[in-house]
């Protein structure tokens, strides 16, 4: 992504409450708030026009993270009809400021933005299907660079699940290639801004640890991620088929090694150094 200058308007001075963002030279602007300001968040002028929206929150069955993307000709409106839904607790909603959006263009980019959140695999998409819609080679563009401002604003709003796991190292410490071993079990993985991501084709032991019964994290963790089909059981090992982002290196070496570990020195680089002496430099 380029670079850019992001203004944000907190209006009452909290930010966790109603609030603006905008992005230097880009028409665009987005509304965000928590459910519990929701005539607040719709009361604005941006409410009533023709944009995109998103409503995210925690599954009260799986406790997953779960978010709903939609577009409407009236976000009011459309917004207000999900109020029978109980799962959402934040709205974020994007509008044009030139009132350049058309309702083709708003499902061309509901579209491309549900691809990216089911591609993105961080929470439950509730949509039933995407509508999408065909645009003008010229439209087309235009939309492409919506989407991608979108994508830049929403981690700054408190939505990442839009976000791929599997984000391109950038830093050079991200770009640094890591690896955990455990006898002869070996994942291999990088930071990221967010933790550490475990690349697809690692290995985790298949046994647990007995501390694991007094202190079940890294059980749970490794049953959550064998039921979303990121780790596959092996008759000697648990394979990654895909990337996957943990909250620490800590976090990602506990689930590797089976129970507790201390990531800073079960992650090391090829000639061995632990990262906890690699961040010492």
């Amino acid at each position: 992504m380029q670079s850019a200058t992001i203004k944000i308007f907190l209006l009452h001075g909290n930010p966790k409450r109603l609030r603006t963002a905008e992005l230097s030279n880009w028409t665009g602007k987005a509304v965000a708030g928590p459910r519990s300001e929701f005539d607040g968040v719709l009361a604005r002028d941006e409410a009533g026009k023709t944009g995109i929206y998103f409503l995210t929150g925690i599954d009260t069955d799986t406790g997953k993270p779960t978010i709903y993307v939609g577009e409407a000709e009236n976000l009011k409106d459309r917004i207000k009809a999900h109020l029978g839904k109980d799962f959402w607790n934040q709205v974020v909603y994007f509008i044009s400021k030139d009132d350049n959006l058309t309702k083709a263009h708003v499902r061309y980019l509901e579209g491309k933005l549900i691809e990216r959140a089911l591609q993105a695999g961080r929470a439950v998409v509730t949509n039933g299907q995407s509508s999408g819609a065909r645009l003008p080679e010229s439209d087309r563009e235009d939309m492409n660079i919506f989407f991608e401002k979108v994508n830049q604003l929403l981690p700054v709003l408190g939505i990442e699940l839009l976000v791929p796991a599997s984000s391109r190292a950038e830093g050079d410490l991200e770009r640094l290639t890591l690896y955990c071993d455990i006898k002869t079990i070996r994942a291999v993985g990088h930071l990221s801004p967010n933790g550490l991501v475990v690349l697809k084709g690692s290995h985790a032991v298949l046994m647990e640890r007995a501390s694991t019964h007094k202190y079940p994290w890294p059980h749970n963790m490794r049953e959550r991620l064998k039921e979303e089909g990121a780790l596959v059981v092996l008759p000697d090992s648990l394979l990654f088929v895909r990337d996957v982002e943990f909250s620490s290196p800590s976090a990602a070496a506990a689930v590797i090694h089976g129970g507790h570990a201390n990531g800073l020195t079960a992650w090391k680089d090829k000639q061995g150094k632990t990262l906890k002496e690699i961040e010492a430099v």
